[in-house]
């Protein structure tokens, strides 16, 4: 109604047909709002009613004989018989749900007493049952003495809108004493599914992990994997991936393998989830090196035990698996003491999601052309792009080669769509594939090239790792060049829908990002001028006022054999060259005409030799001071002389810590490798 989209609902009349011109458009317009509002609002078993219908009228009609509730329900509905008159009806339908959510224990006593068939009754006026009110309160001891009272199938019973108590005990309190209680009472409450779905699902999609282990723990997986179930069983493996408990989608998918390419209540494959959530961040380089550490130290251990399924087991019976248990444990322990468990961590995560895609790589082998048509699994390799999750395409592409030549919703490959996306690592398996030239000669529905991929501006996600906009432009530009030396030479000059060749359409997605490379180089280049003009300035006056002053009669330096004074001079001179140098570079910088290829590598060096060189001048000024104070002091106050070299040590440090690693990066990104692994 607030769309003003009911009357199409509503209305009784024809539709009116195409050849009534603006009225069907009208119409028509309407009937789509009306009609994409009603699937949104639908779960999985709701929207597999409707998924064919084009008519909103149609499609409201349809869910109103399945959905609508009945005015009464006469099998659970406190009878006539039981209510003799106004004082138990107040009692039943006004002091017992007060009791129940006050947490009276002896008020809800008594009317259990007076009235057992309450319990698996509705007793409220809006259709709910005890346990359901008692449920959303959290008052445990109430809920168990209703339990109590209760048959196991009474727990599975629903309210007027389809909703079990151990649906809304989970998502109002995830009480563990509650939900264990109900679970105790009837095994097959956790699989139990009502218009909110199935509690197991609900539990690791909105609960505490802890809440949703152990629901899972007591899940009959015989019930859990049943053919009507089957998707709800695949929507809980793709939960347990989000949530990233992998040891429960392994045990899962290890009882029913064809879970791994069947659709889950929303529409996804866990094949699809595993390959937008199984990704992690780039490690760095320390982290990489404890990395390799627990590849060397634990991961044979770890993966025996991670592969040996399932995951609730009893290890008291088995000897082996405790040795094993025992030795991960030590890995663990070990990784713990020197401070590094959240890469034991990660690692062990690494393993788990291998294993899982390992498994899943099984079950997409047994799909035939057609069945991997119908299916998500291209849908998933390009979201998998998306992702940076390079482990899951060089798994399918090595499984299935012919995916090379998939395409998606813009007629690009899989290649095209890693360069539009910046994952060097997933295009290089270009070399690896015997369609090579094929997909270097493609273009997308908008004629673009693989070339004209790379002359669209990267995703911010990817500029955003890299300092400043300079460098982000020189990133750009290797990207550009190293496309250009892969696809063949036609694509330089071919324009694409827009008659844009891919070097103009560079040009014109870079416009903004050159402008502000151009403005970092100059602010960085002032600034840094300036600095190196200072200590210019000081080190040339420190030449001819040296310590000790000069002899009357010979004009030489006092102290001209002490070897302090050599140190002295030698390291001014140092920081009086290095200093112009460096003043000369920044101006190099300041006074370049920006060209596009400027930012490939003059201007990168011009940067990268003026922060090097201004490093050098400071910690030179800084040794000639030291210097200085010795010679003055002569020996004496020796504790005077350490503490100002430990004061001078404090400016080389903070320079160190604030440009040296933008000194790093700049090295990295000019002389680095190809950006692309012709033997990844």
């Amino acid at each position: 109604m607030g769309e003003n989209l009911w009357d199409i609902v509503e209305s009784m009349d024809e539709p009116p047909k195409p050849e009534d011109g603006d009225k069907f458009k009208y119409w028509r317009s309407k009937n789509a709002s009306a009609l994409h509002v009603i699937q949104m609002s639908c779960n999985g078993d709701a929207f597999s009613e409707i998924r064919n219908i084009t008519s909103a009228k149609e499609a409201w009609d349809i869910l109103e004989v399945k959905f609508k509730p009945q005015p009464e329900s006469t099998d659970k509905i406190i009878s006539d018989d039981e209510v003799n008159n106004p004082d138990d009806q107040y009692q039943l339908y006004e002091r017992f749900p007060k009791a129940l959510k006050d947490g009276n224990l002896d008020a809800t006593k008594e009317i259990i007493t007076q009235y057992p068939n309450a319990v698996s009754k509705i007793i409220s006026r809006t259709g709910r049952t005890a346990l359901y009110v008692a449920a959303i309160a959290g008052h445990t001891e109430i809920v168990e003495t209703l339990v109590e009272k209760m048959l196991p199938e009474d727990l599975e019973m629903k309210d007027s809108n389809g909703i079990t108590a151990l649906t809304v005990a989970l998502y109002y309190n995830a009480n563990t004493k509650i939900v264990e209680c109900m679970v105790k009472k009837s095994k097959k409450l956790p699989t139990v599914v009502d218009s909110w779905g199935m509690p197991v699902i609900w539990a690791f999609r909105y609960c505490p992990i802890k809440m949703a282990r152990y629901l899972y723990s007591v899940t009959t997986i015989e019930d859990l994997i049943s053919w009507e179930n089957h998707g709800y069983a695949a929507e809980l493996i793709s939960q347990a991936i989000i949530t990233k408990c992998y040891d429960v989608a392994l045990h899962l998918l290890h009882r029913c393998p064809q879970l791994a390419t069947t659709l889950g209540i929303y529409q996804y494959t866990p094949v699809h989830i595993l390959a937008i959530y199984s990704s992690g961040r780039p490690l760095k380089f320390w982290q990489k090196w404890i990395n390799e550490s627990i590849v060397i130290y634990g991961d044979r251990v770890i993966k025996e035990i991670y592969t040996k399924l399932p995951t609730n087991i009893d290890m008291s019976s088995d000897k082996e698996l405790r040795g094993k248990v025992w030795s991960l444990q030590r890995v663990a322990m070990h990784f713990d003491i020197l401070g590094f468990n959240k890469i034991y961590e990660m690692k062990l995560l690494h393993i788990q999601t291998s294993e899982l895609l390992r498994r899943m790589c099984e079950e997409i082998k047994k799909l035939d052309e057609n069945q991997i048509s119908r299916s998500d699994i291209i849908i998933a390799l390009f979201r998998a792009v998306e992702k940076e999750n390079f482990e899951f395409v060089e798994s399918i592409l090595k499984l299935i080669p012919d995916l090379a030549e998939a395409y998606d919703i813009h007629g690009r490959n899989i290649f095209m769509a890693a360069i539009n996306c910046r994952q060097d690592k997933i295009f290089s398996l270009i070399h690896g594939v015997g369609t090579k030239l094929a997909a270097t000669n493609d273009v997308d529905a908008d004629k673009n090239s693989m070339l004209h991929m790379a002359g669209f501006l990267s995703p911010h996600p990817q500029l955003d790792r890299i300092s400043g906009a300079a460098l982000q432009m020189q990133r750009e530009l290797q990207w550009f060049k190293a496309v250009e030396s892969v696809v063949p030479p036609w694509t330089c000059g071919w324009t694409n829908s827009k008659f844009l060749t891919p070097r103009q359409l560079f040009t014109r997605e870079h416009k903004q990002l050159l402008s502000e490379g151009e403005k970092w180089m100059k602010e960085t280049a002032t600034s840094c001028t300036v600095v190196g003009a200072l200590i210019v300035t000081i080190m040339f006056a420190a030449t001819f006022t040296v310590p000790g002053g000069n002899d009357e009669e010979t004009g030489y330096p006092k102290f001209l054999d002490d070897k302090t004074f050599m140190l002295f001079i030698i390291s001014d001179a140092i920081s009086l060259f290095s200093s112009t140098t460096s003043v000369l570079m920044f101006l190099g910088i300041l006074t370049s005409t920006y060209a596009e290829d400027d930012f490939l590598k003059s201007l990168p060096k011009k940067l990268m030799i003026g922060l090097g060189t201004l490093f050098l001048s400071i910690a030179a000024m800084m040794i000639s001071f030291c210097a200085a104070v010795c010679l003055m002091l002569d020996g004496k106050k020796s504790w005077v002389a350490l503490f100002i070299i430990s004061l001078a040590s404090i400016p080389v440090t903070l320079f160190v810590l604030m440009q040296f690693p933008l000194l790093i990066e700049i090295y990295l990104s000019t002389y680095r490798p190809n950006i692309f692994n012709r033997k990844p």
